[in-house]
């Protein structure tokens, strides 16, 4: 770090291009040599009044210098590191570079130094004022010696010297980056042992070789600057060059006033009352020379940041000019520079987005940057944050929604690691603003954006901003086609709807399976724990992402805390909840391993299956359906019965989804479910309807009842019935039936019946043929059957077929009656 300091002062003077012929003066033992000034061309002179301004602008570098080194020597060096590197300073402030004027001024310099430097560390305002009062010091310094150093004009010339002196030498020669961090080669070449005095004569002896040196007093002599005369008046040139130093100097100590000590109208204002001195490149190099450094305190560092922004606001053509500044200021205070650059500029101007990708094309900053900035996004509406200086303002959420969506519009080409890294979690965190800011909007959240719109052109709301902020993250890690394709299907209308919203977040995670599953992956990982906390605002939304991307997980790993989830939604009150939950458990109950975990849910399905919500209701079949299909868990006799009663309704249902999947369910049931005596009369009135539904027009639905019907001959074991139903001989079944179980013929009838008024024409028909059928095995007393007749009785308002059918089938009922009733007496 002492070589960087020494390579930075070392700037201050002027290398000699060339050696100075003449006369040799004598050398002190102990006395710093005079250097003559180097010779220029012979016809440049350099004039009186450019000697003195050159003076007065040397002296005062070296004071501002000398001023930061007493401080920096104070606040950092340790023993041990004055052991091993000599003081460096004082070698280069007493260094002489052109002429005798350089020389005069040390004494000085090292009184009001020591006084700047005496009260640097604290923080009062009395350094400002006694800061202050050094600007009439050096004026009047610069104005005593104006004649200092015309002598040696004459035994030389010397360089000519700009115009116009100032401060911007600062920034040209001594805040270069990449000089300023190179150590100094002839640092590296003193030798270890050699004092500091010897060391600057040897230094000098290499520099003017044509010096003779003599042998002088051990003791250092002050050179008196000459006076002048008391009638001479002051040239123009010579005003000019005062005033010139004077806001030179008044520039510095203004500087150093809005960093350490933060003025209040700098504050207010945002440093608009300080335009002129941002405006300076003098300002740049200060910044620069302040943090490469190290010449600052952790409290200040918020100050610098907004002194940064404020130079680039009113520096329009040099936009990079501090980068490096800015990227080892966030390497020390990665936080402190975030955050405050969110307060400074939350709508994120010109200076602001250069300042951001700055950050993120670093790769020293880029990922603590980023790691700070989706902190922010994840706290709605703001987010408490201390920095440093004891600023806890709250820092907006949108405010880091606009810095990202700059940092996408700057990386067309590219996408920053950290954003792919992190896709899961910032996807998830701008849907919840768009849902968030779309149900409710606080009041301080209409101001900040109110106040963000004022600044820069934004959209009216602030989800309408999330959203596009979205599809900039989408459209640089996926491509055009996925906005395109939920685009066609209005998934951004919806998504900014609260109604429609979780439709749209489904919508979106299927097309995102489609193009990338290792992202739905990642993205359900991420979502899994805000589920398990149960956030009410938006878990909607996040259940219905979950359910669409639950077949990209694994389910030995995820399903667990995936049916925690569902069994929490599947007793919810909200119809929409449920909905997702069932379709999450259907898509578990596809894996075996998931199979055996389900069975803990049994009764909320079976409540389910009694719900008025025919979708739920066919969820909750199928998902019965597949856990029962892998034979691994054995259903007990009571459960088995509820899930018979509440089956038995179904089989008739007007839904032919529902009917096929309750018969497909039934014969699952049998091939599971140990025979038990209490389930067999719910078998047996199981059978008339599959008979029917056997013939039904829907392929699906006869299919499912042949396999009910041949479930439940198995069950029972009744043979005849299992081969007729193997052999699809349908119309021996009524006889078959009825003569086995003659005792029920009147609840067959009664399920019979309702068939007479099937929409399908076969159905009737046969309704017709088993009531006939059926008739002719009941007693005349039966109740039954004079509803056989009645119902036969008026159906001659139906097709003809259908009516003549029935005319015959009572003709025959009757006439067997009579001839049973002859037969008997």
């Amino acid at each position: 770090m002492a070589g960087r300091r020494f390579s930075l002062l070392r700037l201050f003077r002027r290398k000699k291009e060339e050696e100075s012929p003449g006369a040799a003066p004598a050398q002190q033992p102990e006395e710093v040599q005079q250097v003559q000034p180097p010779q220029e061309d012979a016809g440049q002179e350099r004039t009186e009044e450019q000697l003195r301004a050159r003076g007065r602008f040397r002296r005062a570098a070296q004071t501002f210098m000398k001023f930061m080194g007493s401080r920096r020597r104070k606040a950092r060096i340790t023993p041990a590191d004055v052991q091993a590197q000599p003081d460096t300073i004082l070698t280069q402030l007493t260094k002489p570079d052109v002429s005798t004027a350089s020389t005069a001024v040390p004494a000085k310099c090292d009184t009001t130094t020591s006084d700047l430097t005496t009260h640097w560390d604290t923080t009062s305002t009395d350094d400002v004022s006694h800061c202050d009062s050094v600007l009439p010091g050096l004026t009047e310094e610069a104005d005593a010696t104006t004649t200092e150093g015309v002598a040696s004009t004459d035994a030389a010339p010397v360089q000519r010297l700009a115009d116009t002196p100032s401060l911007e030498f600062l920034e040209e020669r001594a805040v270069s980056a990449e000089v300023a961090i190179t150590p100094d080669g002839d640092m590296q070449q003193r030798p270890p042992t050699v004092p500091k005095l010897a060391w600057v004569k040897e230094e000098e002896k290499e520099e003017s070789p044509r010096a003779a040196p003599t042998q002088q007093p051990e003791e250092v002599q002050q050179v008196q600057p000459p006076q002048e005369d008391a009638g001479q008046e002051r040239t123009e040139e010579q005003l000019r060059a005062r005033g010139r130093f004077r806001r030179a100097a008044q520039l510095v100590c203004r500087f150093i006033r809005c960093i350490w000590h933060e003025e209040a109208t700098f504050m207010a204002t945002g440093g608009t009352a300080n335009s002129d001195l941002f405006s300076a490149q003098t300002s740049a190099a200060l910044l620069d020379m302040l943090v490469e450094n190290s010449v600052y305190k952790a409290k200040q560092v918020p100050a610098i940041v907004r002194c940064i922004h404020q130079w680039l606001t009113s520096n329009v053509s040099a936009e990079h000019r501090l980068d490096k500044t800015l990227v080892l200021l966030t390497e020390e205070h990665p936080m402190d520079v975030a955050v405050t650059l969110l307060r400074s500029a939350p709508a994120c101007d010109r200076a602001a987005r250069t300042m951001w990708k700055t950050l993120i094309s670093s790769r020293w900053t880029k990922e603590p940057v980023l790691q700070i900035l989706f902190r922010v996004l994840e706290y709605w509406p703001a987010h408490r944050r201390r920095t440093s200086d004891g600023d806890e303002r709250d820092v907006f959420a949108l405010a880091a929604t606009v810095a990202l969506w700059e940092i996408l519009q700057l990386s067309h080409s590219w996408c920053p690691g950290g954003v792919k890294d992190n896709f899961p979690r910032l996807l998830l965190t701008l849907l919840f603003q768009v849902f968030i800011s779309t149900e409710e909007m606080s009041e301080e959240v209409e101001t900040f954006w109110r106040r963000c719109r004022e600044q820069r052109s934004l959209p009216p709301n602030p989800n309408r901003f999330a959203v596009q902020t979205v599809k900039a993250l989408l459209r640089q890690l996926l491509g055009e086609d996925v906005l395109m394709a939920i685009g066609r299907k209005c998934g951004w209308d919806m998504l900014l709807k609260a109604d429609s919203h979780h439709y749209a977040v489904g919508l979106l995670a299927r097309e995102l399976c489609r193009v990338s599953r290792s992202f739905c992956r990642s993205i359900a990982v991420s979502l899994l724990p805000r589920l398990s906390r149960g956030e009410p605002l938006w878990e909607l939304p996040a259940l219905a992402f979950l359910v669409e991307v639950l077949h990209c997980l694994n389910p030995r790993q995820c399903g667990p805390s995936v049916l925690q989830i569902i069994s929490r939604h599947l007793r919810s009150q909200c119809p929409e909840r449920r909905r997702l939950a069932l379709r999450g458990l259907v898509v578990l109950s596809r894996d075996p391993a998931m199979a055996k975990s389900m069975r803990s849910l049994s009764e909320s399905l079976l409540e389910l299956l009694q719900d008025a919500d025919t979708d739920a209701v066919q969820m909750t079949l199928s998902a019965f359906i597949n856990v029962l299909h892998f034979q691994i868990v054995k259903i007990s006799t009571p459960t088995a019965l509820k899930l018979l009663e509440a089956l038995r309704p179904l089989f008739d249902n007007e839904h032919s989804q529902l009917q096929q999947l309750s018969m497909l369910l039934f014969w699952e049931l049998m091939e599971v479910t140990e025979r038990s005596k209490s389930l067999k009369p719910h078998v047996y009135l199981s059978l008339v309807p599959f008979y029917f539904n056997w013939h039904n027009e829907n392929q699906r639905v006869a299919e499912a009842s042949w396999r009910a019907l041949f479930g439940a001959a198995r069950f029972l074991k009744w043979r005849d019935l299992e081969d007729l139903v193997t052999m699809e001989q349908p119309w021996r079944f009524p006889e078959c039936l009825l003569e086995k179980d003659r005792s029920r013929v009147g609840q067959y009838v009664r399920q019979a019946l309702p068939f007479l008024e099937s929409p399908e024409k076969p159905l009737r028909k046969l309704a017709i043929k088993f009531l006939g059928i059926a008739a002719r095995s009941m007693k005349k007393e039966q109740p039954e059957l004079q509803l056989i007749c009645q119902a036969l009785q008026d159906m001659t308002d139906d097709s003809p077929a259908v009516s003549n059918l029935a005319q015959e089938t009572l003709h025959i009922i009757r006439a067997v009656r009579r001839t049973s009733f002859f037969h008997f007496w």
